[in-house]
């Protein structure tokens, strides 16, 4: 199990720019797919970014292509999502996810992928 805390969540204005972090710790992180995922109340929780074990292959939902960036740095264990062109819609609570790849260059999607979980950091988009 490897345990995750994200960090960097805030308000912010339409159009502003945030970034999240999320450090891991307890297990191996290069051995560890990543994925962001977001909830907002009486939602179901959905996928907004994934990325591969070696950060080659990165993978995003069509509602933040473009205007989202997953990165990693393994040396650091640890997952980043640069978040510009913010929208209200955007607003949410924000949860890192890894899951043990064996692949080092596939990304997932997909709650069920995911196995590990952080507490997850609140965005507030005001317009």
């Amino acid at each position: 199990q490897v345990q995750l805390v994200e960090s960097g969540g805030g308000l912010v204005q339409a159009g502003g720019s945030l970034r999240l972090s999320c450090a891991a710790s307890g297990r191996t992180f290069s051995m560890y797919a990543m994925g962001w995922f977001r909830q907002t109340p009486g939602k179901e929780r959905e996928f907004v970014a994934g990325i591969s074990r070696s950060g080659g292959t990165t993978y995003y939902a069509d509602s933040v292509k473009g205007r989202f960036t997953i990165s990693r740095d393994n040396a650091k264990s640890s997952v980043y999502l640069q978040m510009n062109s913010l929208k209200p819609e955007d607003t949410a609570v924000y949860y890192c996810a890894a899951k043990f790849a064996l692949s080092g260059v596939v990304a997932y999607n997909g709650v069920e992928n995911y196995n590990d979980w952080g507490q997850g950091t609140q965005v507030t988009v005001s317009s």
